[in-house]
């Protein structure tokens, strides 16, 4: 028996059951997090067997660390020159696996797997980010909720992880109980039928592109998903504006709630209509708040290496509709048209960097401890003061336009606003395109590119990029280059399709688990060689486009 590790576990569920989110996060923010960060560094130098080796061969003596400008010059810490170099017991804490009581698994490139072990404590901070989202953005505190974890069950980190967050905050006496149907969209449509009506909410846990076939799904089957008033709670890919606000429409019906965005996209006359209609029920203020858009979906910025790093909140959702609405103020405050997801993260949990090249750097405790760990995502960092200063020269008030959208200007709305830094993320800077939240790889396509006879028809270049058709469903697309002299025809790119599709089912399981079935083969386009849009000749070819 390892005693230690009982009195660790129940050292760390007490704290998280008797200490209310309010004050967890005032207790987080009072402390400094540079000198956190210098501390953790200290105690895995000193724990962390594979740590120590790191550092020794880059002729770093962890004692001369002393100041936060020591700690920025540390290596920055990847998978290949740290994680897949030592044996998985030197990642953890004195070299002991055993220490850690869950392993979840993420694929690689190559589709083989990477272990991420963890111990509770490791999940129970990971807990905040959920209890904030169910707080305040679901006001969970307070109605009956139904968590319908919708994310891919098994060894894979998502939904487990999930899971026992949600049933942390239950065990914490939030009225949250929670069912596990995982990506099984039958079973799914099942559970809510048969069990959302003895609770006043539903809450809707998976991919942004899985959550939408399965609404989509139920309402070809007569699902009427307005009686279960849905929230829903994301992770995985990033989602434009227009998607969030199509599918709050098909499942809460939210036209009211937001006037400050053009929802018109993706929804025609006769829709608009109909929604109008079932918005005319009057609803009591605190209804209005928590049925607006702001207060009816979150996502989670996370990644399996360390769990959640930040989630949406009402303000940072408030914030990035008006920026949708305002290109240019957008390109100011992020350096680019597109727009990134933007959420907000405790420093003290997970401590972020900017590198040089202008992607994100992190520090944080788990099950293996990760000091300035590159995840290779473009992105950057806003504080929260400079985020209000700078909607301000704009002309823009969020909490004001909040409390506007809660329908009590003068009373104790809203929940959900924070005095929490901000982090934007655009997505992974190596090329890779996420797809139901498993990350596609280049490498995983030239494979079904490479075996006989189809390498006789192809260059080898193509340009993977996942899109959307006019329902807002999402499709992984790959226009692939002929060679010389070749002809494309409907046989040539089925059987490139169908190459391609297997490969990807075998080399890259988090594909195979996470994408549903009928939407993994991938649509394929042929053109000829050197086509001036997806393969001029003469400029550095990209395989993958965003």
């Amino acid at each position: 028996m390892q005693s230690e590790q009982r009195q660790r576990a129940i050292r760390s569920f007490e704290e998280f059951l008797r200490t209310p989110l309010e004050e967890r996060l005032q207790q987080q923010q009072s402390r400094d997090s540079e000198s956190k960060m210098l501390s953790l560094f200290q105690n895995v130098a000193a724990t962390v067997p594979a740590y120590r080796v790191f550092l020794a061969a880059s002729n770093i003596n962890p004692a001369a660390i002393q100041t936060f400008a020591d700690f920025q010059k540390l290596p920055l810490i990847t998978k290949e020159n740290y994680l897949r170099c030592y044996p998985l017991p030197q990642l953890c804490r004195q070299g002991k696996l055993e220490t850690c009581d869950f392993i979840a698994v993420s694929s690689g490139s190559t589709g083989n797997p990477t272990f991420w072990p963890r111990f509770i404590g490791d999940e129970l901070q990971i807990a905040d980010r959920f209890e904030q989202i169910f707080h305040d953005c679901f006001y969970a505190d307070n109605r009956r909720t139904l968590a319908v974890i919708c994310f891919a069950l098994g060894t894979w980190v998502g939904g487990m992880y999930t899971a026992n967050c949600c049933r942390y905050l239950a065990s914490k006496g939030y009225p949250v109980t929670v069912v596990t149907p995982g990506n099984n969209k039958t079973e799914i449509l099942r559970v809510v039928r048969e069990l959302g009506e003895h609770f006043e909410q539903v809450v809707l846990l998976g991919y942004p592109p899985f959550i939408k076939d399965a609404i989509d799904s139920g309402i070809a089957a007569g699902m009427e998903w307005q009686k279960y008033r849905i929230k829903m709670v994301f992770a995985g890919e990033v989602f434009s504006e227009e998607w969030r606000s199509l599918v709050s429409d098909r499942t809460n019906f939210n036209t009211h709630s937001d006037t400050n965005f053009d929802r018109s996209a993706g929804i025609d006359g006769t829709e608009c209509s109909q929604l109008k209609t079932q918005n005319s029920k009057l609803k009591t203020p605190e209804q209005m708040s928590t049925d607006s858009i702001y207060y009816s979906s979150a996502s989670l910025y996370g990644t399996a290496d360390a769990g959640v790093l930040g989630n949406e909140t009402p303000l940072s959702i408030c914030i990035r509709r008006w920026l949708a609405n305002n290109p240019e103020a957008a390109r100011n405050l992020f350096g680019e048209s597109r727009l990134p997801t933007l959420v907000q993260y405790d420093p003290n949990s997970r401590f972020f960097e900017v590198n040089e090249d202008g992607t994100l750097l992190f520090s944080g405790d788990n099950g293996i401890p990760l000091i300035r760990y590159h995840i290779s995502d473009n992105g950057g960092l806003i504080s929260y003061e400079e985020m209000l200063d700078f909607l301000a020269e704009w002309g823009f008030n969020p909490a004001e336009h909040l409390q506007q959208a809660a329908g009590m200007e003068n009373a104790d709305f809203p929940r959900g606003i924070r005095q929490l830094p901000f982090v934007y993320v655009f997505g992974r800077s190596h090329f890779t395109v996420s797809y139901f939240g498993a990350n596609v790889y280049p490498e995983n396509v030239t494979v079904g590119l490479e075996v006989p006879e189809i390498r006789e028809w192809v260059t080898g270049k193509f340009v993977l990029q996942v899109k959307e058709d006019a329902d807002r469903n999402r499709l992984l697309s790959i226009v692939v280059e002929l060679a010389a002299g070749v002809e494309g025809d409907e046989e040539k790119t089925s059987a490139i399709a169908s190459s391609i599709l297997s490969q990807l089912r075998r080399l890259n399981s988090e594909f195979a688990n996470y994408v549903p079935p009928e939407y993994q083969l991938p649509v394929v386009t042929l053109t000829a060689m050197g086509d001036p849009e997806y393969f001029p000749i003469g400029v550095k070819h990209r395989y993958t486009r965003q």
